[in-house]
């Protein structure tokens, strides 16, 4: 079985077009895609995880 696709933290903003701080703001409020911290720190996101967070913001502006 294939391991998920792990998007780093810069892809992630990258391609929601969003900046680091705006993200963390967005992160505290509950309302930013699911990640993983990593032993060593540093952030990973599901691509399924990004996905489902694209649905769940086109649905919350519909």
């Amino acid at each position: 079985m294939a391991r998920p696709k792990m998007l780093k933290l810069p892809e992630v903003l990258e391609e929601i077009e969003m900046s680091r701080a705006a993200f963390y703001r967005m992160r505290a409020r509950g309302m930013a895609p699911k990640l993983i911290k990593l032993p060593n720190g540093q952030l990973r996101c599901r691509r399924a995880d990004l996905d489902a967070w694209w649905s769940w913001m086109e649905d919350a502006a519909a």
